[in-house]
């Protein structure tokens, strides 16, 4: 399957007109024509994700996060994004990022982590757009089949993620069991408000800072931040079984290795 083909069938699953006007999603880098028979997902454009997508000579790197989010002026080896970028197109591979067009299509990543959560009857957190009349967006809101504490949900949250640690804020200020639970994968300070605003009772996200944390529980929502990258890799395996299915079986497809970027010590 040639390159350009395979854009039509990610452009099925998660359209990149649902993309954020801040995004850049898309076909990055490489050549359309090019023959699509080996692929590497990945989280991140890293150097070592670059590195192993030359080592295992794959066509195609596919990831969520985009390597190129600003304009470049220049494509060199000066520069660790366009250093990059070189790498992947002196080894002929092409690059397609996934990003918030994934974040909102109905059952991708807001979809893939309410369920993870076991949330029932959720509707998006913030509302950017709908499909057949069914509103779509960032993060979901719904209902846990029964109560539980915040400190029980953190421990939920740990192990249907497979997450070394997280970090809880208002386990003091939230204390009685909660069912109302909002999830925004990713990094989640914008979608406080909307968390509150939707009555959420925990917000489950990624890259919260001190004072959004301390004002949340402030007004009575806790936060359970599992981290950016926490929530967000369940967008390797879900992908993998996708480029698999559409491909029926002529893509040999690989995932990277899940690796925290951050360690606690």
């Amino acid at each position: 399957m040639r390159c350009k083909e395979l854009m039509g069938r990610l452009d099925g699953l998660a359209p990149f007109a649902y993309a954020c006007d801040w995004d850049n999603s898309g076909f990055l880098a490489g050549r359309g024509e090019k023959e699509v028979r080996k692929a590497l997902i990945a989280l991140d454009a890293t150097d070592e994700v670059v590195d192993e997508a030359v080592k295992r000579g794959v066509d195609l790197l596919l990831t969520h996060h985009p390597l190129i989010f600003k304009p470049l002026k220049k494509v060199n080896d000066e520069d660790f994004v366009s250093r990059r970028i070189l790498r992947l197109i002196q080894a002929d591979i092409c690059y397609v990022a996934m990003h918030t067009n994934f974040d909102i299509a109905p059952g991708c990543m807001a979809d893939l982590a309410a369920e993870q959560l076991g949330l029932l009857s959720e509707r998006p957190l913030e509302v950017t757009g709908e499909k057949d009349g069914i509103p779509m967006g960032i993060g979901k809101v719904g209902m846990l089949e029964r109560a539980v504490t915040v400190g029980k949900l953190a421990q939920q949250v740990k192990e249907r993620f497979g997450l070394p640690c997280v970090t809880v804020y208002g386990m003091e200020q939230v204390t009685e069991p909660v069912m109302r639970v909002a999830v925004s994968p990713g990094a989640g300070g914008s979608m406080i408000a909307h968390g509150i605003a939707a009555g959420a009772q925990v917000l489950v996200t990624g890259d919260i800072g001190h004072h959004g944390g301390i004002d949340a529980a402030a007004c009575g929502m806790a936060v359970i931040d599992a981290g950016h990258y926490g929530l967000e890799h369940i967008f390797m395996p879900y992908m993998k079984d996708y480029l698999e299915q559409v491909s029926a079986g002529t893509i040999e497809v690989s995932v990277e290795e899940i690796r925290f970027p951050a360690q606690v010590i």
